[in-house]
């Protein structure tokens, strides 16, 4: 009798019911507490360890474990259907609202329409006052602020302005491209249409209280990355239970082409009639106080207009929130290619409408233990490290003054900007024993660059995933060295050690949408030489990646890393490095069509030449665009005093290699006079590349005595067009002492999860785990003498790291034309998956 089916059955003694007594039921509970499904001797036991239980069989025992069990189910399920129901009626309301609200916006704009025809006909100027779509905001003098009077007046201001935007039609809205709402959504997110600044507006559901959200909401600089500090000068009562503060908040810069940002602000805060709270905030006018007035010269002072959150409590618990971040970045200030960045509504949302909520729903679901994390770490200490990642990048690309920052032999002309700071080193306050007391500083060089028609995220995703092909080791082995307490003191900071090159990505947490991943880096390194030749000399990196969603309209990109020990504590020093690249809006076109997504072969090689695919049709070249990006590189190195000089060539050096590098691999994955709305995957095309196509397939044929290709009578590039998108992973490998990868068809590339580009740095071995090598090598002579081998199903690895179950695979000698010459092996894995 299973669970399901015993839940309608009553416990029968010789056809009779049984009826339990309260003393026995007691017993019952007492040992379902401990163990829900016990065992036949565990039952028994239990009849005779409770005398009041021994005129119940065992098999009746059994049945009432079982319907118990059942009822726990259905309580259970029973919770989980009323928590959802309550979400979706909660949703449900904040659509019909949502409704309502374009409703109105709809009304309006028709009665908008109907007044500009009147106007055109009858050529009169004047204006209806009652049309108006845009809240003329105010200025507010110092003088208003002189008083808490005139603060009040501000804050009520403020605040009905706010509410007209979050829930009224006062910003023509218009919804975030690629931001559809639905059931599984984060929220409903609108970007401004046409009004003063840039605008950006949220609404969603969230399950924390209103007091909690209001207090994570405040806490800017926790879930704001751009915040750089914010204080609060003056709070004082507004008289209605709520309080009135004047608040200083100072922005980092995205790029080192920019001066960053400061705002001074009133912020309200106060509960409505409805039981709602609202947080609402303006700019005030006047240059307000900071904390250092030398320090407030570094920043351009942007205006906030009424903005904030409105935080509705829903029945059963969770909270409706809108916000609304509505800005004026004074663009005038920055170089006019950059312009489209502080002139985004789309950038404001990622960076600050989306991150509030998402940040929200964090935290909402870590306090209901839905999020597990690796490596045994908490979430709020995650949450820390990758603040503190993402804060010292930020700290290196705007190199404050007062933060210690000074610039190096600057003549204005250098490509690479070298900037140290002596007064900050890894000493660790939180924990005397983690600090490193001999540094003279901190070194930072870093670059800022435009690319055109270069996908921020596709770039991002190969720099993580191929770290070989722009980094050199031994630096990275001098950084490693710096963070040890214990490191020698010498430049280069290094025994000599050798690096294989490859890498293993160990994820510690990710937020809930994947869009940022925290994750450890090991790159596998050993000693050269006769000193501890089997010693390992592996680096360990900590690295924060975000922006990798090709979809995500006006995300930036990063990849941000700092070395650390082994077994790194939570309050580890950290000394971050790393890439941010910030997509512009495209020159021309817009809208849906902003999006440009590519999927190139990144091919660096001479020999194998990407192109692309041919375009069968015509294509609207309206929909085409230019896009454009700015790519920032900083990167820095702890250094003596003795070694300032020296630290700075290689510093300078290395980011220029660096620099080379990214534009060799920007070259190859932009499709710059391609149109880019070419669907399929474009495929090598080279004469080299068609020649081995052709000695592949005839070889299998030739071996096999069958068709490697359904078609076998295409040949030239339609043979290698079918070879590359051919459904199963071929791969070919050289014939030397450690087999290394030279060819690989899309399949094989996706199972490897590598590109061309990185291809020949694999070995063969590599892909194979102890068994799975043991067993290739007799097969090797079997393919030498016959030509080819079936090898059995099994498991390989990916360079990520992730295991690949295939059905069965093949290999065989690739002949070159005449038949006689051993060009290489090839591989060919059927009916391949990730596990």
């Amino acid at each position: 009798m299973n669970d399901n089916n015993s839940i309608t059955k009553h416990q029968l003694d010789n056809g009779k019911y049984v009826r339990y007594t309260t003393e026995q039921v007691e017993a019952l509970e007492r040992v379902y507490a401990e163990c829900p499904k016990p065992s036949s001797l565990r039952r028994q036991q239990l009849i005779r360890e409770c005398p009041i239980l021994s005129n119940i069989e065992p098999k009746q025992i059994k049945v009432w474990f079982q319907n118990r069990r059942c009822r726990e189910k259905q309580r259970k399920e029973s919770s989980r259907l009323q928590t959802v129901n309550k979400k979706l009626s909660a949703m449900n309301k904040l659509l019909m609202e949502e409704n309502d609200r374009l409703q109105k916006q709809v009304s309006q704009l028709v009665c908008e329409n109907g007044y500009m025809r009147q106007q055109m006909h009858t050529g009169s100027a004047a204006t209806d006052a009652s049309c108006e779509s845009v809240v003329n905001t105010p200025q507010h003098s110092l003088r208003d602020a002189t008083n808490p009077a005139g603060l009040l007046s501000i804050a009520e201001e403020t605040l009905a302005e706010f509410l007209s935007k979050a829930t009224g039609t006062a910003v023509d809205w218009v919804q975030m491209p690629g931001m559809k709402p639905g059931p599984d959504s984060v929220g409903i997110f609108a970007i401004s249409q046409s009004c003063s600044g840039v605008a950006a507006r949220a609404c969603g559901l969230v399950s924390l209280e209103p007091t909690k959200i209001v207090e994570i909401l405040k806490d800017r600089p926790s879930w704001f990355r751009d915040c750089r500090s914010l204080e609060v000068f003056t709070m004082f009562p507004a008289g209605n239970g709520g309080t009135i503060e004047l608040v200083y908040m100072q922005t980092f810069a995205p790029t080192t082409l920019a001066p960053a940002r400061d705002f001074w602000t009133l912020r309200y805060t106060t509960s409505l009639d409805n039981g709602s709270l609202v947080v609402c905030e303006r700019s005030l006018s006047g240059s307000g106080a900071g904390p250092n007035p030398a320090a407030v010269a570094q920043f351009v002072r942007g205006e906030m207009l009424p903005s904030g959150y409105l935080i509705r409590p829903c029945e059963g618990g969770g909270s409706v929130i809108h916000i609304v971040d509505h800005l004026n970045l004074e663009a005038w200030s920055v170089p006019e290619v950059l312009r489209p960045l502080y002139e985004s509504s789309k950038v404001v949302a990622q960076k600050m409408t989306i991150a509030a909520l998402r940040y929200i729903r964090q935290i909402a679901q870590e306090s209901s233990g839905e999020v597990v994390y690796g490596l045994g770490r908490q979430p709020a200490v995650l949450r820390t490290l990758s603040q503190r990642l993402s804060r010292g990048f930020n700290d290196a690309i705007n190199g404050f003054s007062d933060d210690g920052w000074s610039l190096m032999n600057c003549d204005g002309v250098e490509d690479v900007i070298i900037a140290v700071n002596s007064t900050k080193n890894l000493n660790n306050s939180m924990n005397p024993s983690n600090s490193i007391s001999y540094l003279g500083g901190i070194l930072c060089a870093k670059a800022s660059m435009l690319f055109q028609d270069v996908p921020p995220a596709v770039l991002v995703r190969f720099l993580r995933e191929h770290r070989s092909e722009w980094a050199d080791f031994n630096v990275d082995a001098y950084s490693a060295a710096s963070v040890k307490a214990n490191s020698c003191n010498t430049y280069p900071g290094m025994r000599p050690t050798r690096f294989t090159g490859s890498q293993i990505i160990m994820p510690l947490g990710h937020t809930i949408e994947h869009e940022e991943m925290l994750e450890v880096v090991r790159l596998e390194g050993h000693a050269l030489g006769q000193e501890d030749p089997f010693t390992s000399r592996d680096i360990h990196l900590l690295q924060l990646c975000n922006g990798i969603d090709e979809n995500a309209v006006g995300a930036c990109s990063e990849l941000v890393f700092a070395p650390i020990d082994e077994m790194f504590p939570d309050d580890a020093p950290l000394v971050p490095s790393g890439f941010r690249i910030i997509p512009l809006d495209p020159k021309s076109g817009g809208g849906k069509n902003a999006l440009v997504t590519t999927h190139r072969t990144l091919d660096l090689t001479s020999s194998l030449d990407v192109t692309p695919a041919n375009n069968h049709g015509s294509t609207d070249l309206s929909t085409c665009q230019t896009s454009r990006s700015v790519l920032t590189i900083a990167f820095q190195f702890p250094f003596e005093n003795n070694l300032a000089e020296s630290v700075a060539t290689m510093a300078r050096q290395y980011v220029r290699s660096v620099i080379n590098s990214v534009q060799r691999v920007a070259m190859a994955i932009s499709p710059s006079g391609l149109s880019p709305c070419v669907g399929p995957k474009p495929s090598p095309t080279s004469p080299e590349a068609v020649t081995l196509a052709q000695w592949i397939c005839q070889s299998y044929t030739y071996h096999l005595g069958a068709d490697l290709l359904s078609s076998g009578s295409l040949v030239g590039d339609s043979l290698l067009k079918d070879l590359w998108q051919h459904q199963d992973a071929i791969l070919c490998c050289s014939l030397k002492s450690l087999p290394v990868f030279t060819f690989a068809n899309q399949a094989g590339l996706d199972m490897l999860e590598t590109t061309l580009v990185s291809l020949q740095d694999i070995t063969l071995d590599k892909i194979f785990d102890d068994s799975g090598r043991k067993a290739l090598v007799p097969e090797f002579a079997k393919i030498m003498q016959q030509g080819y081998a079936h090898l059995p199903g099994g498991i390989c690895m990916s360079t990520m790291g992730r295991h690949i179950t295939y059905e069965q695979a093949v290999a065989w000698k690739v002949l070159a034309a005449d038949e006689s010459t051993v060009h290489c092996l090839a591989f060919s894995f059927v009916n391949w998956s990730f596990v």
